[in-house]
Protein backbone atom coordinates (compact mmCIF):
# COMPACT_ATOMS: atom_id res chain seq x y z
CA UNK A 1 0.00 0.00 0.00
CA UNK A 2 1.51 2.92 -0.51
CA UNK A 3 1.96 5.74 1.67
CA UNK A 4 -0.61 8.50 -0.05
CA UNK A 5 -2.80 5.41 -0.26
CA UNK A 6 -2.58 4.57 3.97
CA UNK A 7 -2.60 8.73 4.50
CA UNK A 8 -6.22 8.68 2.64
CA UNK A 9 -7.71 5.96 4.32
CA UNK A 10 -6.48 7.11 7.75
CA UNK A 11 -7.75 10.74 7.55
CA UNK A 12 -10.98 9.10 6.18
CA UNK A 13 -10.74 6.93 8.86
CA UNK A 14 -10.53 10.21 11.22
CA UNK A 15 -13.13 12.20 9.31
CA UNK A 16 -15.60 9.30 10.05
CA UNK A 17 -14.88 9.08 13.57
CA UNK A 18 -14.83 12.91 13.89
CA UNK A 19 -18.15 12.63 12.46
CA UNK A 20 -19.45 11.03 15.59
CA UNK A 21 -18.26 13.12 18.35
CA UNK A 22 -21.15 15.29 18.29
CA UNK A 23 -24.14 12.50 18.30
CA UNK A 24 -21.85 10.78 21.06
CA UNK A 25 -21.94 14.23 23.22
CA UNK A 26 -25.29 14.09 22.21
CA UNK A 27 -26.14 10.76 23.53
CA UNK A 28 -23.97 11.51 26.84
CA UNK A 29 -25.88 14.21 27.21
CA UNK A 30 -29.44 12.96 27.11
CA UNK A 31 -27.97 9.70 29.33
CA UNK A 32 -26.91 12.38 32.19
CA UNK A 33 -30.35 14.62 31.66
CA UNK A 34 -32.14 10.97 31.88
CA UNK A 35 -30.28 10.08 35.22
CA UNK A 36 -30.40 13.66 36.69
CA UNK A 37 -34.04 13.54 36.28
CA UNK A 38 -34.62 9.96 37.99
CA UNK A 39 -32.44 11.51 40.90
CA UNK A 40 -34.15 14.49 41.40
CA UNK A 41 -37.62 12.42 41.36
CA UNK A 42 -36.75 10.45 43.72
CA UNK A 43 -35.35 12.61 46.46
CA UNK A 44 -37.38 12.85 49.15
CA UNK A 45 -36.04 16.12 50.62
CA UNK A 46 -37.36 17.64 47.12
CA UNK A 47 -40.79 19.01 47.98
CA UNK A 48 -43.32 18.37 46.05
CA UNK A 49 -46.13 21.66 46.11
CA UNK A 50 -43.75 24.34 45.85
CA UNK A 51 -42.47 25.78 42.94
CA UNK A 52 -38.67 24.74 42.18
CA UNK A 53 -35.86 24.64 39.51
CA UNK A 54 -35.98 22.23 36.95
CA UNK A 55 -32.88 20.91 38.03
CA UNK A 56 -29.70 23.05 39.00
CA UNK A 57 -29.73 26.20 41.30
CA UNK A 58 -32.55 28.62 41.63
CA UNK A 59 -32.98 32.34 43.70
CA UNK A 60 -34.96 35.55 43.73
CA UNK A 61 -38.24 35.41 42.01
CA UNK A 62 -38.25 38.40 39.05
CA UNK A 63 -40.57 39.92 37.12
CA UNK A 64 -44.15 37.99 38.77
CA UNK A 65 -47.05 39.22 36.50
CA UNK A 66 -50.47 38.10 35.41
CA UNK A 67 -51.07 38.04 31.72
CA UNK A 68 -53.79 36.80 29.37
CA UNK A 69 -54.96 34.51 32.40
CA UNK A 70 -51.60 33.40 33.24
CA UNK A 71 -49.13 33.61 35.94
CA UNK A 72 -45.66 33.87 34.94
CA UNK A 73 -42.70 33.06 37.36
CA UNK A 74 -39.36 34.47 36.41
CA UNK A 75 -36.27 33.60 38.57
CA UNK A 76 -32.90 33.47 39.04
CA UNK A 77 -31.04 30.48 37.62
CA UNK A 78 -28.04 28.40 36.95
CA UNK A 79 -28.09 26.00 34.23
CA UNK A 80 -24.66 24.77 34.53
CA UNK A 81 -25.15 23.54 38.53
CA UNK A 82 -26.80 23.60 41.98
CA UNK A 83 -24.42 26.22 43.02
CA UNK A 84 -24.89 30.04 42.45
CA UNK A 85 -23.69 31.64 39.18
CA UNK A 86 -24.09 31.99 35.57
CA UNK A 87 -27.02 33.91 36.35
CA UNK A 88 -30.32 33.70 33.57
CA UNK A 89 -33.88 34.50 34.09
CA UNK A 90 -35.82 31.05 33.85
CA UNK A 91 -39.58 31.27 33.36
CA UNK A 92 -42.46 28.77 34.76
CA UNK A 93 -46.04 29.79 34.18
CA UNK A 94 -49.24 28.51 35.89
CA UNK A 95 -53.14 29.03 35.64
CA UNK A 96 -53.69 29.32 39.30
CA UNK A 97 -50.42 29.94 41.02
CA UNK A 98 -50.19 26.67 42.40
CA UNK A 99 -50.09 24.14 39.35
CA UNK A 100 -46.11 24.98 37.62
CA UNK A 101 -45.18 24.29 34.00
CA UNK A 102 -41.22 25.24 33.20
CA UNK A 103 -40.59 27.58 29.99
CA UNK A 104 -37.64 27.90 28.26
CA UNK A 105 -35.02 29.88 29.93
CA UNK A 106 -36.51 33.66 28.96
CA UNK A 107 -33.39 35.70 29.55
CA UNK A 108 -29.25 35.08 28.90
CA UNK A 109 -26.63 37.06 29.09
CA UNK A 110 -24.98 38.21 25.76
CA UNK A 111 -21.67 37.78 25.12
CA UNK A 112 -19.90 41.02 25.27
CA UNK A 113 -22.96 42.41 26.35
CA UNK A 114 -23.85 44.60 29.23
CA UNK A 115 -25.00 42.07 31.05
CA UNK A 116 -21.97 39.59 30.16
CA UNK A 117 -21.43 38.74 33.58
CA UNK A 118 -25.33 37.48 34.48
CA UNK A 119 -28.66 38.74 34.03
CA UNK A 120 -29.93 39.86 37.47
CA UNK A 121 -32.83 40.71 39.40
CA UNK A 122 -35.67 43.25 37.83
CA UNK A 123 -39.10 43.70 37.59
CA UNK A 124 -41.78 43.30 34.87
CA UNK A 125 -44.80 46.03 33.74
CA UNK A 126 -47.17 46.22 30.90
CA UNK A 127 -46.55 48.99 29.35
CA UNK A 128 -49.07 50.12 26.96
CA UNK A 129 -50.45 46.24 26.98
CA UNK A 130 -46.71 45.02 26.18
CA UNK A 131 -44.65 42.99 29.02
CA UNK A 132 -41.60 44.89 29.38
CA UNK A 133 -38.81 44.05 31.48
CA UNK A 134 -36.16 46.03 33.19
CA UNK A 135 -33.62 44.09 35.26
CA UNK A 136 -29.73 44.50 36.61
CA UNK A 137 -27.22 43.47 34.11
CA UNK A 138 -23.38 43.11 35.39
CA UNK A 139 -20.20 43.48 33.69
CA UNK A 140 -16.42 44.14 34.49
CA UNK A 141 -16.09 47.29 35.56
CA UNK A 142 -13.41 49.90 33.13
CA UNK A 143 -11.97 51.09 36.74
CA UNK A 144 -12.44 50.63 40.13
CA UNK A 145 -14.65 53.64 40.32
CA UNK A 146 -17.27 52.20 37.86
CA UNK A 147 -17.68 49.20 40.28
CA UNK A 148 -20.45 48.92 42.40
CA UNK A 149 -21.34 45.70 43.49
CA UNK A 150 -17.92 44.74 45.63
CA UNK A 151 -18.87 41.67 48.09
CA UNK A 152 -15.50 40.28 49.00
CA UNK A 153 -15.27 37.45 45.97
CA UNK A 154 -17.00 39.86 42.88
CA UNK A 155 -15.83 43.73 42.09
CA UNK A 156 -18.87 44.44 39.17
CA UNK A 157 -20.23 47.27 37.38
CA UNK A 158 -24.40 47.51 37.30
CA UNK A 159 -26.25 48.63 35.06
CA UNK A 160 -30.19 48.65 34.09
CA UNK A 161 -31.24 46.96 30.97
CA UNK A 162 -34.77 46.68 29.21
CA UNK A 163 -36.14 44.13 27.19
CA UNK A 164 -39.62 43.62 25.78
CA UNK A 165 -41.79 40.35 24.94
CA UNK A 166 -41.69 39.69 21.23
CA UNK A 167 -44.99 37.19 21.62
CA UNK A 168 -48.30 36.95 23.99
CA UNK A 169 -46.43 33.43 25.59
CA UNK A 170 -43.87 36.01 26.77
CA UNK A 171 -41.16 33.17 25.41
CA UNK A 172 -39.42 35.50 23.36
CA UNK A 173 -37.54 38.66 24.23
CA UNK A 174 -35.74 41.62 22.87
CA UNK A 175 -33.34 43.51 24.29
CA UNK A 176 -32.58 47.36 24.08
CA UNK A 177 -28.90 47.28 22.99
CA UNK A 178 -27.44 50.44 25.74
CA UNK A 179 -29.22 50.01 29.12
CA UNK A 180 -31.35 52.62 30.03
CA UNK A 181 -29.52 53.59 33.03
CA UNK A 182 -25.87 52.91 33.47
CA UNK A 183 -24.84 54.27 35.79
CA UNK A 184 -25.31 56.06 39.75
CA UNK A 185 -26.19 60.00 40.00
CA UNK A 186 -23.46 61.82 39.27
CA UNK A 187 -21.27 62.53 43.11
CA UNK A 188 -22.97 59.13 44.66
CA UNK A 189 -20.62 56.64 45.61
CA UNK A 190 -22.94 53.93 46.56
CA UNK A 191 -22.55 50.66 47.99
CA UNK A 192 -25.21 48.66 45.52
CA UNK A 193 -27.15 49.54 42.53
CA UNK A 194 -29.77 46.83 41.32
CA UNK A 195 -32.75 45.23 41.61
CA UNK A 196 -35.36 47.62 39.84
CA UNK A 197 -39.09 47.97 40.73
CA UNK A 198 -41.11 50.16 38.60
CA UNK A 199 -44.67 51.44 38.52
CA UNK A 200 -47.08 54.28 37.29
CA UNK A 201 -47.61 57.24 38.93
CA UNK A 202 -49.82 59.62 36.91
CA UNK A 203 -48.42 60.54 33.40
CA UNK A 204 -45.10 58.85 34.76
CA UNK A 205 -43.24 55.85 35.39
CA UNK A 206 -41.42 55.55 38.89
CA UNK A 207 -38.72 53.29 39.31
CA UNK A 208 -36.68 52.31 42.67
CA UNK A 209 -33.20 50.82 42.57
CA UNK A 210 -31.08 48.82 46.20
CA UNK A 211 -28.42 50.83 47.23
CA UNK A 212 -26.93 52.42 50.24
CA UNK A 213 -23.52 54.37 50.77
CA UNK A 214 -20.74 53.26 53.15
CA UNK A 215 -20.35 53.66 57.46
CA UNK A 216 -24.54 55.21 56.83
CA UNK A 217 -26.67 52.78 55.54
CA UNK A 218 -28.72 51.09 53.29
CA UNK A 219 -30.93 53.33 50.66
CA UNK A 220 -33.34 53.46 47.97
CA UNK A 221 -33.05 55.42 44.94
CA UNK A 222 -36.07 56.95 43.29
CA UNK A 223 -35.85 57.81 39.46
CA UNK A 224 -38.88 58.70 36.81
CA UNK A 225 -39.99 58.69 33.36
CA UNK A 226 -41.85 59.44 30.55
CA UNK A 227 -41.69 55.90 28.58
CA UNK A 228 -39.46 53.27 30.58
CA UNK A 229 -36.11 54.43 28.72
CA UNK A 230 -35.62 57.91 29.61
CA UNK A 231 -34.76 58.21 33.48
CA UNK A 232 -33.72 60.89 35.62
CA UNK A 233 -32.98 60.74 39.16
CA UNK A 234 -34.90 62.60 41.74
CA UNK A 235 -33.49 61.69 45.05
CA UNK A 236 -33.36 59.02 47.57
CA UNK A 237 -36.88 57.37 48.75
CA UNK A 238 -35.75 56.36 52.11
CA UNK A 239 -32.72 55.52 54.07
CA UNK A 240 -31.68 53.81 57.05
CA UNK A 241 -28.67 53.01 59.17
CA UNK A 242 -26.70 50.16 58.94
CA UNK A 243 -25.68 47.93 62.27
CA UNK A 244 -22.11 49.77 62.23
CA UNK A 245 -20.27 46.28 62.15
CA UNK A 246 -17.42 45.64 59.47
CA UNK A 247 -18.42 43.10 56.72
CA UNK A 248 -16.81 42.55 53.49
CA UNK A 249 -20.16 42.89 52.20
CA UNK A 250 -22.55 45.68 52.96
CA UNK A 251 -25.44 43.80 52.41
CA UNK A 252 -24.44 41.75 55.53
CA UNK A 253 -24.42 44.67 57.74
CA UNK A 254 -26.92 46.82 56.62
CA UNK A 255 -25.04 49.25 54.28
CA UNK A 256 -26.89 47.99 51.37
CA UNK A 257 -30.61 47.33 51.04
CA UNK A 258 -31.24 44.67 47.80
CA UNK A 259 -34.19 43.06 46.50
CA UNK A 260 -36.73 46.13 47.43
CA UNK A 261 -40.53 46.06 46.86
CA UNK A 262 -43.22 49.22 47.08
CA UNK A 263 -46.16 49.75 46.36
CA UNK A 264 -49.57 50.37 48.01
CA UNK A 265 -51.56 48.37 50.91
CA UNK A 266 -54.85 49.69 51.98
CA UNK A 267 -54.27 53.33 52.98
CA UNK A 268 -50.64 52.74 53.21
CA UNK A 269 -47.24 52.19 51.37
CA UNK A 270 -45.73 49.41 52.25
CA UNK A 271 -41.39 48.59 51.62
CA UNK A 272 -40.01 45.65 51.56
CA UNK A 273 -35.77 45.47 51.45
CA UNK A 274 -33.75 42.43 51.61
CA UNK A 275 -30.58 42.96 54.44
CA UNK A 276 -28.21 41.68 56.78
CA UNK A 277 -30.28 38.11 55.75
CA UNK A 278 -33.52 39.14 55.93
CA UNK A 279 -36.50 40.51 54.15
CA UNK A 280 -37.55 43.13 56.09
CA UNK A 281 -41.02 45.71 55.82
CA UNK A 282 -41.93 49.05 56.66
CA UNK A 283 -45.34 50.64 56.56
CA UNK A 284 -46.01 54.19 56.02
CA UNK A 285 -47.08 56.78 54.31
CA UNK A 286 -45.93 57.76 50.86
CA UNK A 287 -46.64 61.67 49.96
CA UNK A 288 -44.23 64.38 47.58
CA UNK A 289 -42.73 60.57 46.13
CA UNK A 290 -41.06 60.68 49.83
CA UNK A 291 -41.68 57.45 52.09
CA UNK A 292 -42.33 58.02 55.77
CA UNK A 293 -41.84 54.28 57.49
CA UNK A 294 -44.32 54.52 60.52
CA UNK A 295 -44.03 50.81 61.47
CA UNK A 296 -40.97 47.95 60.99
CA UNK A 297 -41.35 44.11 61.08
CA UNK A 298 -39.65 41.01 59.87
CA UNK A 299 -41.31 39.35 56.80
CA UNK A 300 -39.95 36.01 57.26
CA UNK A 301 -37.61 34.90 60.62
CA UNK A 302 -36.33 31.92 58.71
CA UNK A 303 -34.98 30.52 55.18
CA UNK A 304 -36.35 33.56 53.02
CA UNK A 305 -34.66 36.14 51.12
CA UNK A 306 -35.64 38.70 48.10
CA UNK A 307 -39.30 38.91 48.56
CA UNK A 308 -41.12 40.24 45.23
CA UNK A 309 -44.72 41.08 45.35
CA UNK A 310 -47.55 41.08 42.23
CA UNK A 311 -51.26 41.76 42.16
CA UNK A 312 -53.31 38.58 41.10
CA UNK A 313 -56.20 38.59 38.78
CA UNK A 314 -58.35 39.99 41.23
CA UNK A 315 -56.26 42.77 42.45
CA UNK A 316 -55.02 41.11 45.68
CA UNK A 317 -51.27 41.51 46.65
CA UNK A 318 -49.50 38.23 46.52
CA UNK A 319 -45.88 38.14 47.73
CA UNK A 320 -43.47 35.48 46.81
CA UNK A 321 -39.70 34.76 48.15
CA UNK A 322 -36.78 32.49 47.40
CA UNK A 323 -36.36 29.49 50.08
CA UNK A 324 -32.50 28.98 50.22
CA UNK A 325 -30.63 25.65 51.09
CA UNK A 326 -29.35 25.94 54.64
CA UNK A 327 -27.39 22.91 54.07
CA UNK A 328 -23.56 22.96 52.54
CA UNK A 329 -22.78 23.64 49.52
CA UNK A 330 -21.54 20.08 48.76
CA UNK A 331 -25.12 18.81 49.21
CA UNK A 332 -27.04 20.21 46.90
CA UNK A 333 -24.64 20.48 44.34
CA UNK A 334 -24.06 16.82 44.81
CA UNK A 335 -28.30 16.64 45.23
CA UNK A 336 -28.67 18.72 41.40
CA UNK A 337 -31.05 21.10 42.68
CA UNK A 338 -30.92 23.92 45.26
CA UNK A 339 -33.78 26.42 46.22
CA UNK A 340 -37.48 26.66 46.06
CA UNK A 341 -40.24 29.55 46.08
CA UNK A 342 -42.27 30.61 48.35
CA UNK A 343 -46.54 29.37 48.66
CA UNK A 344 -47.91 32.63 47.83
CA UNK A 345 -48.89 34.39 50.08
CA UNK A 346 -51.60 37.10 50.65
CA UNK A 347 -50.85 40.80 51.73
CA UNK A 348 -53.00 42.88 54.36
CA UNK A 349 -52.81 45.41 56.86
CA UNK A 350 -53.98 44.53 60.59
CA UNK A 351 -55.55 47.37 62.48
CA UNK A 352 -52.23 48.05 63.60
CA UNK A 353 -51.13 48.74 60.36
CA UNK A 354 -48.78 46.12 60.77
CA UNK A 355 -48.15 44.00 57.79
CA UNK A 356 -49.61 40.36 57.98
CA UNK A 357 -49.80 37.89 55.29
CA UNK A 358 -51.65 34.38 55.14
CA UNK A 359 -51.30 31.22 52.40
CA UNK A 360 -53.12 32.07 49.34
CA UNK A 361 -56.41 30.44 49.06
CA UNK A 362 -55.13 28.45 45.86
CA UNK A 363 -52.92 26.52 48.25
CA UNK A 364 -56.45 25.05 49.60
CA UNK A 365 -57.40 22.88 46.46
CA UNK A 366 -54.54 20.78 46.91
CA UNK A 367 -56.19 19.85 50.38
CA UNK A 368 -56.92 15.53 50.27
CA UNK A 369 -57.60 13.17 53.20
CA UNK A 370 -58.93 15.49 56.34
CA UNK A 371 -58.47 14.88 60.20
CA UNK A 372 -59.85 17.30 63.03
CA UNK A 373 -62.18 18.85 65.08
CA UNK A 374 -62.81 21.86 67.02
CA UNK A 375 -65.05 23.01 69.81
CA UNK A 376 -65.31 21.00 73.01
CA UNK A 377 -64.92 17.73 71.42
CA UNK A 378 -62.21 16.69 74.33
CA UNK A 379 -63.65 13.13 74.90
CA UNK A 380 -63.04 12.62 70.44
CA UNK A 381 -59.59 14.56 70.61
CA UNK A 382 -57.04 11.31 71.34
CA UNK A 383 -58.99 9.64 69.00
CA UNK A 384 -59.13 12.12 65.91
CA UNK A 385 -55.07 12.41 67.11
CA UNK A 386 -54.40 8.62 66.66
CA UNK A 387 -56.06 8.25 63.18
CA UNK A 388 -53.83 11.42 62.06
CA UNK A 389 -51.07 9.75 59.69
CA UNK A 390 -48.94 12.36 57.30
CA UNK A 391 -46.93 10.71 54.46
CA UNK A 392 -44.82 11.68 51.70
CA UNK A 393 -44.10 14.61 54.27
CA UNK A 394 -46.50 16.72 52.51
CA UNK A 395 -49.70 18.35 54.92
CA UNK A 396 -51.02 21.38 55.90
CA UNK A 397 -52.21 21.47 59.37
CA UNK A 398 -54.16 24.26 60.90
CA UNK A 399 -54.08 24.60 65.03
CA UNK A 400 -55.97 26.89 67.50
CA UNK A 401 -54.54 26.80 71.05
CA UNK A 402 -55.11 29.06 74.49
CA UNK A 403 -52.22 28.85 76.04
CA UNK A 404 -51.37 28.97 80.01
CA UNK A 405 -49.69 31.84 81.59
CA UNK A 406 -45.73 31.13 81.70
CA UNK A 407 -46.57 27.52 80.72
CA UNK A 408 -45.36 26.11 77.22
CA UNK A 409 -47.35 24.20 74.89
CA UNK A 410 -45.68 22.01 71.85
CA UNK A 411 -47.00 20.36 68.83
CA UNK A 412 -45.02 17.50 67.68
CA UNK A 413 -44.91 15.92 64.70
CA UNK A 414 -42.76 12.58 64.91
CA UNK A 415 -42.92 8.97 63.54
CA UNK A 416 -44.36 6.08 65.25
CA UNK A 417 -40.60 5.27 66.09
CA UNK A 418 -37.66 7.49 66.10
CA UNK A 419 -36.98 11.07 67.04
CA UNK A 420 -39.03 14.14 66.70
CA UNK A 421 -39.27 15.35 62.89
CA UNK A 422 -41.29 18.77 63.76
CA UNK A 423 -41.93 20.57 67.38
CA UNK A 424 -43.51 23.85 67.20
CA UNK A 425 -43.90 25.41 70.74
CA UNK A 426 -45.59 28.14 71.85
CA UNK A 427 -44.35 29.87 75.16
CA UNK A 428 -46.01 32.94 77.03
CA UNK A 429 -43.37 34.93 79.10
CA UNK A 430 -43.91 38.10 81.38
CA UNK A 431 -41.31 39.47 78.51
CA UNK A 432 -42.89 38.60 75.84
CA UNK A 433 -44.14 35.37 74.05
CA UNK A 434 -42.22 33.21 71.58
CA UNK A 435 -42.06 30.85 69.07
CA UNK A 436 -39.77 27.82 68.91
CA UNK A 437 -39.98 25.69 65.57
CA UNK A 438 -37.10 23.46 66.24
CA UNK A 439 -34.18 25.03 67.05
CA UNK A 440 -35.54 28.86 65.47
CA UNK A 441 -37.00 31.04 68.36
CA UNK A 442 -38.71 34.16 67.66
CA UNK A 443 -40.59 36.52 68.83
CA UNK A 444 -44.85 35.72 68.56
CA UNK A 445 -47.47 38.51 68.02
CA UNK A 446 -50.41 38.20 69.84
CA UNK A 447 -51.13 39.50 73.98
CA UNK A 448 -50.01 37.36 76.31
CA UNK A 449 -53.01 34.78 77.14
CA UNK A 450 -54.49 35.63 73.99
CA UNK A 451 -55.18 32.06 71.25
CA UNK A 452 -52.13 31.11 68.86
CA UNK A 453 -53.57 29.79 65.21
CA UNK A 454 -50.84 28.36 63.28
CA UNK A 455 -51.12 27.07 59.83
CA UNK A 456 -48.33 25.23 59.00
CA UNK A 457 -47.55 23.71 55.38
CA UNK A 458 -45.03 20.89 55.08
CA UNK A 459 -43.34 19.69 51.94
CA UNK A 460 -40.41 17.37 52.11
CA UNK A 461 -37.07 19.71 53.51
CA UNK A 462 -39.68 22.88 53.63
CA UNK A 463 -41.34 23.89 56.36
CA UNK A 464 -43.70 27.21 55.81
CA UNK A 465 -45.20 28.42 59.42
CA UNK A 466 -47.75 30.54 59.75
CA UNK A 467 -48.31 32.15 63.39
CA UNK A 468 -51.29 34.81 64.32
CA UNK A 469 -51.26 36.17 60.74
CA UNK A 470 -48.29 38.88 61.28
CA UNK A 471 -45.61 36.01 62.83
CA UNK A 472 -43.97 33.64 59.98
CA UNK A 473 -40.45 31.13 59.39
CA UNK A 474 -39.75 29.01 57.12
CA UNK A 475 -37.41 25.82 58.07
CA UNK A 476 -35.42 23.16 56.30
CA UNK A 477 -35.37 20.09 57.77
CA UNK A 478 -33.15 17.84 55.98
CA UNK A 479 -34.31 14.46 57.38
CA UNK A 480 -36.33 11.71 56.11
CA UNK A 481 -38.25 10.22 58.85
CA UNK A 482 -38.84 6.78 59.50
CA UNK A 483 -42.31 6.26 58.06
CA UNK A 484 -45.44 8.23 58.23
CA UNK A 485 -45.74 11.42 60.77
CA UNK A 486 -48.23 11.63 64.00
CA UNK A 487 -49.26 14.16 65.55
CA UNK A 488 -49.21 15.17 69.47
CA UNK A 489 -49.38 17.67 71.93
CA UNK A 490 -47.21 18.12 74.98
CA UNK A 491 -47.99 21.09 77.66
CA UNK A 492 -50.93 22.72 79.50
CA UNK A 493 -53.30 24.69 76.47
CA UNK A 494 -56.89 24.66 76.04
CA UNK A 495 -57.04 23.25 72.26
CA UNK A 496 -59.91 25.18 70.15
CA UNK A 497 -59.43 23.10 66.90
CA UNK A 498 -57.21 20.41 64.41
CA UNK A 499 -57.32 20.47 61.50
CA UNK A 500 -54.75 18.34 59.12
CA UNK A 501 -55.29 17.55 55.52
CA UNK A 502 -52.79 15.06 53.47
CA UNK A 503 -51.47 17.52 50.40
CA UNK A 504 -51.68 16.36 46.77
CA UNK A 505 -48.35 16.71 45.08
CA UNK A 506 -48.62 18.88 41.78
CA UNK A 507 -46.17 16.66 40.25
CA UNK A 508 -46.10 12.95 40.03
CA UNK A 509 -42.13 13.03 40.05
CA UNK A 510 -41.29 15.89 42.05
CA UNK A 511 -40.65 17.84 38.68
CA UNK A 512 -42.96 20.63 38.93
CA UNK A 513 -44.35 20.59 35.52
Amino acid sequence: MTTSRRAFLWLSGVAAVGSLVPELQSQAADASQKALRRKLASDPLRPQFHLLPASNWMNDPNGPIFFRGRYHMFHQYNPKGAVWGNMHWAHATSPDMVHWFHEPIALASTPGGYDRDGVFSGSAVLDGGTPTVIYTGVLPPASDAEATLRDGTHAWREVQCLAVSKDDDLLTWSKLPEPVIASPPPGLRVTGFRDPVMWREGDSWMLILGSGFQHRGGAILLYRSPDLRRWTYLHTLVEGPGNGKETANPVDNGEMWECPDFFPLGNKHVLLISTMGKVLWKVGTYKDQRFSPEKEGVVDWGAYYAAKSMPDRDGNRILWGWIPETRPEAEHSAAGWAGAMSLPRVLSLNANNELQMEAAPAVRQLRRSHSGFSGNMNSVRQKILDSVRITDLAAELSIEFQPKPEKAFSVRLRPESGEDFVVITGVDKAGGRELHVNNLIVPLSGAAGSPVRLRVFLDASVLEVFANGTTVMTVRVYRVPSGPLRLSFDGEAEINSIDVWQIQPISKDRLTS
